[in-house]
């Protein structure tokens, strides 16, 4: 997982990035295997927005800011587009209520 260093091509909110060890070890709790793809699932579309950052779309019903949205399975990827690195500010569950999921992005910087 990137880790914050200049090499890196996406970096992922402190955040987001507990979102993904508890998606890692809510699915877990019944297989590893498919915990595992979920997650690399999840990181290789990063890596993929990294490269196309505009692949996503505009969710101004969750948020004000300019970020873009990517579904891998039943998850949204927010992220920043613009930023270099790519920013990733949330991996959250696509069935969540939408207010919700607009509060959690309002606490991310």
């Amino acid at each position: 997982m990137p880790n914050g260093t200049p090499e890196a091509s996406y970096l992922l909110h402190p955040d987001a990035l507990s979102d993904l060890e508890d998606i890692w070890e809510y699915i877990a709790e019944d297989n590893l295997d498919a915990a595992d793809r979920v997650v690399e699932d999840l990181l290789a579309a990063c890596e993929t927005l990294a490269t196309s950052p505009h692949l996503g779309h505009g969710r101004p019903d969750l948020s004000n800011r300019p970020l873009r949205f990517w579904r891998v399975r039943s998850y949204l990827i927010a992220y920043a587009s613009d930023e270099q690195p790519l920013w990733v500010l949330d991996v959250i569950h696509g069935q969540r209520n939408p207010r919700l999921m607009a509060a959690i992005l309002r606490g991310r910087d």
